[in-house]
């Protein structure tokens, strides 16, 4: 099942819109000259239309460039929500913002950070998803921007959108209905994990939320070892 490229989407406000899948973006590995020197990255996405089967690693016509960071059963779907775009719009005034810019597959409405769970399973299309981790960005961003300060810009913001891994295969499109089908009892937000990830420093809550999160089963290992040391740096 393959889709079609498009051209440029406008961003929509999601005023009054359930859980929905805005567009579906996918992108391959390419070069590009960035401070002299070529790089190879996939954060160039675009939307399709149609059906676009989706897999355990990624979406048909999708791949990731760098399968050390990025890629991978726990990263297989990038989400990005769509209520974003105003805020990038007003931070970075003249600056086209087609969906997808972000690098993200899915761009969604109604899935905001503050309310996503780590763990939390949703359906779309035929396929169902978990929620597994946070976006960290990585230099790459800044490449898609032209601008070393958009790393910085992008963690300040708070709007890092998330990863899910794929429970059950199928197929997506725009235009689906997001539903949600469970929510992890731990209840630990991507806005919270995100916060506690680079957190300098911890507060009595913060450790119970630490805790919370190692609890989390799709949490990825990598995430969980992070905690881990960090409450041992506080004896804990």
């Amino acid at each position: 099942m393959n889709g079609t490229h498009t051209g440029t989407l406008t961003p929509q406000k999601s005023d009054n819109v359930g859980m929905k899948l805005i567009s579906v973006n996918t992108g391959l590995p390419r070069q590009v000259t960035w401070h002299d020197q070529e790089v190879t990255t996939a954060i160039f996405k675009s939307p399709v239309t149609g059906s676009i089967g989706l897999t355990t690693l990624n979406l048909d016509g999708d791949r990731q460039a760098d399968l050390s960071v990025h890629g991978g059963v726990a990263k297989a779907v990038y989400c990005y929500p769509v209520e974003h775009y105003d805020y990038w719009q007003r931070v970075l005034p003249g600056q086209a913002l087609p969906m997808g810019v972000f690098g993200e597959n899915f761009t969604t409405a109604g899935l905001l950070e503050d309310a996503v769970h780590v763990g939390d399973q949703f359906s779309v299309g035929s396929a169902r998803v978990i929620v597994t981790q946070p976006r960290l960005p990585c230099y790459k961003l800044g490449v898609r921007f032209r601008s070393d300060l958009m790393i910085k810009r992008f963690l300040e913001s708070a709007r890092p959108g998330f990863y899910v891994g794929v429970s059950i295969e199928g197929a997506v499109r725009a235009g689906d209905e997001i539903r949600a089908m469970s929510q992890d009892s731990n209840r630990v937000t991507i806005s919270e994990i995100t916060r506690l990830y680079v957190a300098k420093a911890y507060r009595p809550e913060d450790v119970a939320s630490v805790r919370r999160a190692l609890r989390v089963a799709a949490l990825p290992e990598s995430w969980k070892e992070h905690f881990r040391r960090r409450l041992q740096s506080l004896a804990l």
